[in-house]
């Protein structure tokens, strides 16, 4: 079995972004040779999260939405009594979660209609890293 791994970087705009990754994680397949396998995206911050749905902007502004009021900004937090102000976004790391696994068939990824890979950042405007490795033959 073979392995590839890369890193993708992101430092957004915004406090809350939306990122399709999929050309990049195409990519690192491409660049792998794998043929079979699969490919983990891990977001390694417990404040950003990686998820698999359409590339349609109207469900993006229905997942923010949906995000937001299952887990509000909100100054009571517990974890606001450390000294930090983002509690809401571990919160919504959680709702989207932190990784996806995607099978590789024939050097590409191998979705259903519609299926992208996304990178959901919550607590944005500063470095933030996600790992994409691929494994197989």
């Amino acid at each position: 079995m073979k392995f590839k791994t890369e890193y993708l970087w992101f430092n957004t705009e915004h406090q809350r972004e939306y990122i399709n990754i999929t050309d990049e994680v195409q990519d690192i397949v491409t660049e792998s040779n794998i043929k079979e396998g699969m490919v983990l995206v891990s977001a390694m911050h417990i404040t950003a999260g990686v998820y698999v749905n359409d590339a349609e902007s109207g469900l993006i502004k229905d997942i923010d939405k949906w995000v937001e009021e299952l887990a509000p900004f909100n100054i009571n937090y517990n974890h606001h009594q450390t000294g930090e102000t983002n509690g809401d976004s571990h919160l919504k790391s959680l709702l989207i979660g932190h990784e996806i696994i995607v099978p590789v068939t024939n050097g590409r990824l191998d979705f259903g209609p519609w299926q992208q890979i996304y990178y959901a950042e919550f607590d944005g405007q500063r470095r933030k890293r996600v790992i994409v490795k691929v494994m197989g033959e």
